[in-house]
């Protein structure tokens, strides 16, 4: 027997929202990518060929990671109001 209710709608953005080890996770997946496309593009500067296009997706991927860190800093914030203050192993 299936209930009537529905669910109410701030649920349902809360499951499409992506979660903070997502975006870690997505940070770090960027970054290797950045690594690897910067040494593809000095080897086409050493063949001597045009990196105008390359120099352009290296600067999309560059300002992903910034958004990304943004929305990991957001997530984090939003995580710290849950949790207890402690100091020195002690409860305040």
């Amino acid at each position: 027997m299936l209930c009537s209710y529905s669910i109410p709608r701030y649920w349902e953005e809360l499951r499409h929202m992506p979660d903070i080890e997502f975006v870690r996770g997505e940070i770090q997946r960027t970054r290797l990518q950045v690594l690897r496309h910067r040494r593809e593009i000095m080897q086409l500067q050493r063949a001597g060929l045009p990196t105008t296009s390359a120099e352009a997706l290296l600067d999309r991927m560059l300002n992903k990671i910034d958004d990304l860190c943004a929305e990991r800093d957001r997530l984090k914030k939003g995580l710290k109001k849950g949790l207890p203050r402690r100091m020195l192993g002690r409860h305040w």
